[in-house]
């Protein structure tokens, strides 16, 4: 489905004069260090508009997308296909709409519009599907989750799954989460296969979670049984009504052991048991998702074993090291995403020993235009906070105390809770209890990264310094 339409007469020029612009700007962008992970894109689309319709594409085209998890899948999924020896294309350094995606086809093209890569993988926000699908027609598109987002980008995640529904393009196979009964309903025509977890000892079978965004039956509105629920409307469900249920799983992960750090991959074609690279569900589902790629792409489990030998969660979601008497852990925490929260305050709550945490979820190119954005505190489980192995809460950045008032709504104790304005002056509250792990949580925007790294090193310099 890599197959690009040829320009003609006028467009033809216009295209071209795009394409050489736009890759003209690249070593420009370099020589004036400017990232530019989307500029050439733009560039490109400003000058001929369906550029992304006539440029040329790799034979093959893995798309991945959904909530969450999409961006820890493709760096799975590209870091396999290099061990693998695979040449691909891929917009993992980049923008995921669609002038991210047109500025990885430029990368990926000659001057002369000629492919460069058998295989392309390419991450896409959910709502640029309509900018990016029909003219990219991807041959198989992953689709991770679908949970409520921001309410001012995403709303409710069933408009999502219209949205992806109303663009998919009818050839393309779909790889779907089985267990989130609302992307299993995805562009229902399409040929599909599914991936799932089977029941976890930490399952239940009522919703715990404040969010719960599927309680009745999407075919005939009757109330929905849950077989057990892992958390929100995660879980294997069926219809009192209609009968209609969760579906049977094609790639489906079994016997997880976070002890052992392993789980057990089933399907048609055999077995393989795995090496778990995080304890987190959430990565449990990443590391499945991209097992059951790769099954899709024809390798065995053997085969698949070998290429995921060495690889870890990446550094820029999850980093621990041991400073001290203590651990300093940075953990991403997409901010504005009341569900990304509340799945890491269920796991840093979880983990064993005392814990304090430094809240910096903080979206800083957003500081001029929050006005809408604390709602989403009150959709998320801060309630998880509130256990005795959360000693310490610093909280901290524009948002500090509103933090603060739903720490306490949640029942979190004041004496528990500190608020600093700045973040680099938040290490100084910490106490470093001896064995006890220190937690910074920071969300997506770029900015604020740069700023987690700097108070991950703060704190781990204070952390040496106690013990000389």
């Amino acid at each position: 489905m890599g197959t690009k339409e040829k320009p003609r007469g006028f467009t033809r020029v216009r295209f071209m004069l795009a394409l050489w612009a736009a890759k003209l700007s690249v070593p420009v962008l370099k020589l004036t260090r400017h990232n530019g992970t989307n500029f050439p894109g733009e560039l490109a689309m400003k000058i001929c508009p369906d550029f992304l319709r006539y440029v040329a594409r790799p034979g093959k085209i893995i798309t991945v997308t959904g909530t969450d998890g999409k961006t820890s899948v493709v760096n799975l999924l590209c870091d396999m296909l290099d061990n693998a020896g695979q040449k691909v294309l891929s917009n993992r350094l980049g923008s995921n709409v669609n002038s991210g995606v047109a500025t990885s086809l430029i990368t990926g093209c000659t001057v002369f519009n000629r492919a460069r890569f058998p295989l392309a993988v390419l991450e896409v926000d959910e709502r640029s599907s309509g900018k990016i699908y029909p003219w990219v027609m991807p041959d198989l598109t992953v689709i991770t989750n679908l949970f409520r987002d921001s309410i001012m980008r995403n709303g409710h995640p069933e408009y999502i799954a219209g949205v992806l529904t109303d663009n998919m393009p009818p050839e393309t196979k779909l790889l779907l989460n089985g267990d989130d009964l609302i992307c299993a309903g995805v562009a229902p025509s399409n040929d599909r296969s599914y991936f799932g977890l089977e029941r976890m000892a930490t399952d239940g079978t009522a919703c715990l979670n404040r969010i719960n965004d599927l309680r009745i039956c999407p075919h005939c509105a009757g109330k929905l049984r849950y077989e057990f629920v892992r958390y929100h409307h995660i879980g294997r469900a069926m219809c009192l009504d209609c009968g209609f249920r969760s579906p049977d799983c094609d790639y489906s992960g079994g016997d997880v052991d976070t002890a052992a750090m392993t789980m057990t991959v089933r399907d048609a074609g055999g077995e393989g048991t795995y090496r778990l690279l995080s304890d987190s569900v959430f990565n449990i589902y990443n590391e499945l998702t991209a097992i059951a790629v790769f099954r899709e792409l024809g390798y065995d489990h053997p085969a698949i074993l070998k290429l995921m030998d060495g690889l870890k969660i990446a550094e820029s979601r999850y980093r621990a090291d041991r400073a001290g008497q203590v651990e300093v852990v940075m953990h991403l925490a997409k901010d504005r995403n009341a569900l990304a929260c509340s799945r890491v305050f269920d796991y840093v709550a979880s983990c064993p020993g005392e814990k304090e945490l430094i809240l910096m979820m903080n979206n800083l190119n957003d500081d001029k235009n929050w006005s809408e954005n604390t709602c989403w505190l009150y959709d998320c489980d801060f309630e998880f906070l509130n256990t005795p192995s959360v000693t310490h809460i610093i909280v901290t950045g524009p948002r500090a105390k509103d933090y603060r008032l739903r720490l306490l709504m949640a029942g979190v104790p004041a004496e528990r809770i500190d608020c600093v304005r700045e973040e680099l002056m938040s290490v100084d509250k910490l106490r470093l209890v001896p064995d006890s792990h220190i937690y910074i949580l920071y969300g997506t925007d770029t900015m604020n990264l740069k700023l987690a790294a700097q108070v991950r090193e703060a704190a781990i310099r204070k952390a040496e310094e106690a013990v000389k």
